[in-house]
């Protein structure tokens, strides 16, 4: 089984957690008109090619790019209830 993320991308109005509700955290972000993961998608820079590791570090720096940059004002770094 593979290892669940650090942190997810979300926005701050979205009520469902990630890690936990994924299928309705999706479903209202899609709605929501945000679509968060084709957002990451856009600027997560990784390759297939690449170790796992090296993979998810890529999605983590993402994450914090956008967050960082925030040009909507609403996305959300959701750390993993786990850790």
């Amino acid at each position: 089984m593979a290892e669940t993320r650090w942190h997810m991308l979300s926005t701050k109005d979205n009520p469902y957690n990630p890690h936990t509700e994924f299928d309705d955290w999706w479903a209202w972000d899609t709605r929501a008109g945000y679509n968060s993961l084709a957002l990451l998608a856009r600027v997560v820079k990784t390759s297939n090619d690449l170790p796992e590791a090296l993979q998810d570090q890529a999605v983590e720096d993402a994450i914090d790019e956008i967050v960082r940059e925030n040009v909507s004002g609403m996305h959300i770094k959701v750390p993993n209830p786990e850790d």
